[in-house]
């Protein structure tokens, strides 16, 4: 059984780290079209493809049983927090860099182990708060592309002040999936959230899903979509679930440590330069964090 364990944690492991590779070119994609069409109509959109790739795997494997659509609010809080992620992710990109969103997104994890705790009883131990405390710090650096005066006078941009929220929510998210999952296997739960998150965005952004000119949509931001819908929705959402039944909340969000050091590397790749130097401390320190709360 010990053995089997380590098997699954590993496991886990493997997928966070796809994870982390897949949302950080969300990031740069992002940024690419974020000025080009709105949040909510980009994202219904997004969740709606997903949906449609999530639901024929899951009816290839058999369907949907009676019991999983017992308690249907469980989905909609599940797509509610996702979509609100999504729209402040996309709405903050407007303004704030790629690499400098994706420190933000970094602390998920802190904010992931305090809701695990509320939520789960989750215990965080010092190692694991030392290392929260010292990813935190790093993604600060970031943020903030290590200017000291900008971080002691809190000088911190708009997006980076929306996308916050999409992070609290974010956070959220990952510890209430063992909260309201009740043995539904990880594709049949992904689903019903992505066709939660659907319903409740087309409703909230009928207004700008039905003024959007899709014809005229330059081929970037149909090239974002579909990177988005498959990889960086479809597959990231079910690797969250299959990761989250195997590991810790506070373990499971340590990968999205690894997201900035990707996204330096996706902007490098599209043409997009390299981070100065010094921001690299900061990188560096999140890193070293992963490291620390990897460790059994």
């Amino acid at each position: 059984m010990p053995h089997r364990s380590r098997t699954e944690a590993m496991k886990g492991h493997a997928v966070m780290l796809l994870f982390s590779v897949l949302v950080a070119g969300s990031f740069s994609l992002g940024g690419i079209i974020a000025p080009l069409i709105d949040p909510a109509a980009l994202n219904a959109l997004r969740f709606l493809i997903a949906s449609v790739i999530i639901g024929v795997l899951v009816f290839a494997q058999g369907g949907i049983k009676r019991e999983y659509l017992h308690a249907p609010w469980r989905y909609l809080v599940m797509g509610g927090l996702f979509a609100i992620y999504f729209v402040t992710m996309f709405e903050g990109l407007k303004t704030s860099p790629p690499v400098s969103s994706a420190a933000m997104f970094t602390l998920t994890p802190v904010l992931a182990a305090g809701f695990g705790w509320l939520l789960l009883r989750q215990v965080t131990t010092p190692r694991m708060a030392l290392a929260l405390t010292l990813a935190a710090i790093g993604a600060i650096w970031v943020i903030f592309r290590g200017d000291t005066n900008a971080i002691l006078a809190f000088d911190i941009g708009r997006g980076e002040v929306i996308f916050f929220f999409g992070v609290v929510a974010h956070a959220i998210y990952t510890p209430m999936i063992r909260k309201l999952n009740r043995g539904e296997p990880p594709l049949v739960f992904t689903f019903g959230m992505l066709i939660a998150g659907f319903v409740l965005l087309s409703a909230s952004g009928a207004p700008a899903i039905l003024k959007t000119e899709w014809a005229a949509l330059p081929a970037i931001v149909w090239i974002t979509l579909a990177y988005l819908s498959i990889f960086a929705s479809a597959t990231t959402f079910f690797l969250v679930q299959y990761a989250t039944l195997r590991l810790p909340s506070a373990k499971v969000m340590a990968y999205t440590y690894l997201v900035p050091a990707w996204v330096i590397l996706w902007e490098f790749a599209l043409g997009n330069g390299f981070v100065q130097p010094f921001v690299l401390a900061g990188v560096a320190l999140v890193v070293v964090a992963l490291l620390m709360l990897l460790k059994d």
